[in-house]
Order: structure tokens, then sequence, then C-alpha cells
């Protein structure tokens, strides 16, 4: 039997920062489109580019790195657009763990990792802070590292600001203690990347998929426009919406994690050119690509302006980090405003 619906496969399970995909079903902007989407959940986030290269899935979300790493090892896919720019990921840890601002405190510790490439970051730090892979003990934890860390089973492990070290900040509150004892040690400052872009959720699809179905795909990216659209223009009826449908959204915790993500969410689905140049040369630096790939990306699926990239990316997360800590002390929904830090010529 054949379909004509197309298969979409998140990252890992449904979370606050998917919600533009499933408000283009619920909004009907992918009907209006004239495609017919089927959300899917993986059982294990690291199949996804797997399935997505080898055709048994259409089209998904992933990371950058993993995205660009994947088809150098033989699983075609290409990204078309983005979903979440650029949020701040480093090791996480608990203030009084035995882990401070300096990694080489993390010597003799229980890090915690959600796949293999997280592992290959921490295992190329090591060298950079004259340590050896072999100076700390790796965990794999998939999803749960902010829950190993709750439980004592790893000192420090690798998150995202705007979920697993919100897991944490929450976890400190009910706990009596402050939410600032949740600390983090940034990859992009130990490693001197200059961005966080490594950890960019991308929208990708499978190569052929791509070839065959150029119209269609440029169908789904504009319906994905639409619903980030109305999200971004009113986060508390989207939210609202979202949770009605998914009930296990409903939590405290997720609503603090998605108006922490709402920072990063990309207003213009569009991949940033300089953010893929810094991650293919990251790529080749942990020796994940070779030393000729030519990154993975296309924007001639999204059919309306490019926007110019920030004249200062810096400068820009440092704004963006004095929002988060707003928004982490006053919740709410806070985005940076572009015209701040100024375009590139």
């Amino acid at each position: 039997m054949s379909t004509e619906k197309v298969s979409f496969c998140l990252n890992w399970q449904a979370t606050p920062y998917h919600i533009p995909v499933y408000l283009a079903q619920l909004k009907g902007y992918f009907k209006e489109e004239n495609v017919d989407v089927s959300i899917l959940e993986p059982s294990n986030p690291s199949d996804v580019t797997e399935l997505i290269g080898s055709g048994k899935i259409d089209m998904g979300l992933k990371a950058m790195v993993h995205t660009l790493a994947a088809k150098a090892r033989g699983f075609p896919v290409t990204s078309v657009g983005s979903l979440l720019d650029e949020p701040f990921t480093g090791i996480l840890y608990l203030e009084g763990s035995g882990v401070t601002d300096d990694f080489k405190s993390l010597k003799g510790k229980r890090i915690g990792y959600v796949g293999e490439f997280g592992k290959i970051q921490v295992d190329e730090l090591t060298k950079h802070y004259g340590m050896s892979p072999d100076d700390y003990t790796a965990v794999r934890c998939g999803m749960n590292v902010a829950k190993y860390i709750i439980e004592g089973k790893i000192d420090a492990g690798i998150g995202i600001e705007c979920i697993q070290q919100v897991e944490l900040e929450e976890y400190l509150k009910e706990s009596g203690r402050s939410a600032s004892e949740a600390k983090m040690l940034r990859i992009d400052e130990l490693a001197e990347l200059g961005c966080c872009c490594f950890c960019t959720i991308l929208y990708i699809c499978n190569d052929t998929f791509l070839k065959e179905n150029p119209e269609k795909v440029r169908r789904i990216m504009k319906a994905l426009k639409k619903s980030t659209d109305y999200m971004l223009s009113n986060p508390k009826e989207a939210w609202d919406l979202y949770c009605d449908f998914k009930p296990q959204m409903t939590s405290k915790l997720n609503g603090k994690m998605f108006e922490r993500c709402f920072a990063y969410f990309s207003d213009s689905l569009y991949n940033v050119h300089r953010d893929w140049r810094k991650v293919n040369a990251y790529g080749k630096r942990l020796d994940i690509l070779p030393a000729d790939y030519e990154p993975n990306y296309s924007n001639e699926y999204l059919s309306w302006e490019e926007p110019t990239e920030v004249a200062d990316p810096l400068e820009a997360q440092k704004l963006i980090g004095k929002i988060q800590e707003e928004c982490k002390a006053c919740g709410g929904y806070r985005r940076l405003d572009a015209n701040v830090v100024g375009a590139s010529a």
C-alpha cells in the first residue's frame, strides 16, 4: 500500500519546543497547504537521522552537529530550515557537587551525555584542558541527564539551558533551594567556538524525498512558518492550544520550559550560513567530518525573504543570556530585538 502522507519524526518525545510542528497540524496550516503530515515520536532519539537518511521517514528534526555527521556517515539528509536557534548548551551541574566553573574540576567525575557526539565533545575538551578521556567516567543518559544529576547517578551532564537546566532549577526550588545553584559550563565558551549553534534544532529531509517532492517540502515549510508566526504573536494562546492537545504539556515545568525556549525559536526558519560554517569546522576539529566536507543545508525551500545575519553574534548571545536571566526570575515570553545588535554588512 502507498500513502500520500508525509512522515515527520521529532528528535525525541513531544516537548515544549515542538509546538510549531503540532500547531501547523492543529491550526490547519498543513491542510491549507494541501499536505498531509503524520507526526511521529521516536522511541530512541539516536535513531532519527538513520531513519530519515535510510528513507523510512521523510522528514524530521535533529541538531546541526548530528545532521552534518549523518550525511558524512552515509545517511543522506539535508536541512531545509531551523526550528530552535543556538540554545545555550553545556555541562550542567549543581553547586556543591564538587564541580566548579573550572573545567578541570570534572577530573574523576561522572559526566552524563545524551548520545555519541556529546562524549566526543567532552573527550575533545579534556585534551584542550590538558586532561584525557580517561580522567572522567562517561555515562550515557539519553534524555535523562537532569534526572540522573538529581538522583546522584552522575556529577554533571550535557544539556540545554531551556530544557534540562530548567528541570534542575525547578527541582531546586521544590527542595527549598535557590534555582541559581543550577550551573552550566557552556561548551561554546569552553571550546572557544564563538557560538552555541551546534545544537540548533533543524528541519531535515531525506535527500531522495526532497529531490522527488520539492514543492511539497516548500508547502510544508510554509505551513511551519505560519505556525511559528502564530506562536510568536500569541504565545499564551498557542501554549494553551498545545496543552489541550497534549495534556502532558500542562505541567508547571513544561510551561517554564516553553517560556525559556521562546527566545530561541527561529522566526525566519532560515539556515544561518555563518553558523553552518562554524559547526562544519567544529565537526572537522572533532574528527567526525572529513577535511573536504561541504555542509548539507539549503534555504531554497523557504519562499519568503531571507533576513540579514546579525553583525555581532556574540553580543546577541550575551543579550539573550540577560533575557533568559530575566525570564528565570520573572517568567513571561521574551525575545531579543534583532535591531539592538544590528545586521551584518
